[in-house]
């Protein structure tokens, strides 16, 4: 590849995208090949619907290059090219750049400290969950040279992930949101989890960033290279940001020690689980000098989407919708929290979780454990993951979210509060719409 001239038709386009359905007039086109698809044959059909410059690394068609140009280009590797694309634009870009990671809360919580950022600075942020390989590269190439900071969410199921980001998004600061037991199916346990995500605190030391850490979290502490590079939240005493959570309601609400007296932020998110991703936002803001009434503003105003600490009526029923993902930790921490909510008719359903690999029985065993000790008025499961609960008494199984709404819509729920959470795969969602 030669990055200058493939940097200047990027300058040139209209932006990039990997997918010919979205492709807008003068766009840089990824040709893509996975496991289960080759974009590579969409060449043509990707400059017939407006793409200015196209990458693939395999010519289906000998005619392209003389019909295409020099707007065609042949690569050893489109996704490395994109990569490498991607870390040739970072070097462009003057704003400083925030990673985050985490086994939990990590879109939440780019999505809160985008809020507070942005009332004081022209703030980017990755778009949903654009955080794998292919979407962390798109993120970089999105950002515009006015932009004052961005926010990098990075997603990781393998060790080594986190640290080949860091090679081309070349962070400023990093956090961690936490560490659990997720993808370890990948990463080859809880250990390698943590060594996985912790990728992003060596790059950070390496490099003469700076790490925002819960000080509550004595795990990711332990697990910085240089104290002096962090600045920490939460309800230590010590914290550079100390807060406590002040809730009265199902929505969390924060009491932050301000500059003249303590200020109550109350947020529209539901449980006492988002108190850190919240509290990082108000951390961040503070060190950046983002005025206090308007980190509050930002906070309060910010409203949670995408199946994520939903909170919504539905008739007489209050419905708590947490279904876009789920892990080990992020099951045990929503049904504490639901445990928590004042109400006499309960209803918990779960979908099974993913890509836990050997640990898989073992924490899906853990999971009925934990509701079946909770006074419930219902305990409905889904997946094959929960297969060994069929013939449980109380309990009402499903293999398949389908089957599960058909029942969902025939049940004569009236003043009655309903968990929904589950792994992407189940898409709980669904139970809910008509």
């Amino acid at each position: 590849m030669q990055p200058e001239a493939l940097y200047q038709n990027f300058l040139s386009s209209t932006g990039v995208t990997t997918d010919t359905r979205s492709i807008a007039g003068g766009n840089m086109f990824f040709a893509l090949k996975g496991d289960k698809f080759n974009a590579n044959s969409f060449v043509a059909e990707a400059f017939a619907k407006g793409a200015k410059y196209v990458v693939a690394d395999e010519l289906h068609d000998a005619s392209w290059k003389e019909k295409f140009g020099d707007n065609l280009w042949i690569t050893d590797d489109a996704l490395k090219t994109l990569q490498a694309l991607a870390g040739y634009h970072r070097n462009h870009l003057k704003c400083p750049v925030i990673a985050i990671t985490g086994s939990n809360g990590k879109t939440t919580t780019k999505e809160l400290v985008a809020a507070v950022l942005s009332k004081k600075y022209k703030t980017y942020a990755t778009k949903g969950n654009l955080n794998n390989h292919i979407g962390v590269p798109l993120t970089l190439l999105s950002i515009k040279n006015d932009v004052e900071f961005a926010v990098v969410e990075m997603g990781a199921n393998h060790q080594g992930e986190i640290a080949s980001y860091c090679q081309y998004v070349r962070p400023d600061f990093g956090l961690i949101t936490n560490v659990g037991m997720a993808h370890t199916e990948g990463f080859g346990g809880f250990e390698g989890v943590v060594k996985g995500k912790t990728e992003l605190y060596k790059y950070i030391g390496e490099h003469g960033g700076k790490i925002f850490v819960s000080a509550d979290n004595e795990l990711l502490i332990s697990k910085i290279p240089d104290l002096n590079d962090c600045i920490t939240y939460g309800k230590a005493a010590n914290a550079y940001c100390h807060g406590l959570s002040g809730n009265s309601t199902d929505f969390l609400s924060l009491i932050i020690d301000a500059d003249n007296s303590p200020m109550r932020i109350q947020t529209q998110l539901v449980g006492d689980y988002n108190f850190e991703n919240a509290m990082s936002a108000v951390c961040i803001g503070k060190y950046f000098k983002v005025d206090e009434s308007l980190i509050q503003e930002a906070l309060e105003g910010y409203i949670p989407s995408n199946n994520r600490s939903q909170k919504i009526s539905l008739g007489t029923n209050t419905i708590i919708l947490d279904a876009y993902n789920a892990n080990p930790s992020s099951m045990r921490e929503a049904l504490k929290n639901f445990a928590k909510i004042s109400a006499t008719n309960k209803v918990v359903i779960l979908g099974e979780m993913m890509e836990l690999g050997d640990y898989a029985k073992a924490e899906h065993e853990k999971i009925a454990a934990l509701v079946k000790d909770m006074p419930l008025a219902k305990r409905v499961f889904v997946g094959s993951g929960f297969h060994f609960l069929e013939n449980e008494p109380g309990i009402t199984w499903f293999s398949k979210t389908d089957d599960l709404k058909t029942w969902f819509k025939n049940q004569p729920f009236e003043n009655t509060s309903i968990l929904i959470k589950g792994s992407r795969k189940n898409e709980l969602e669904k139970i809910l719409k008509d």
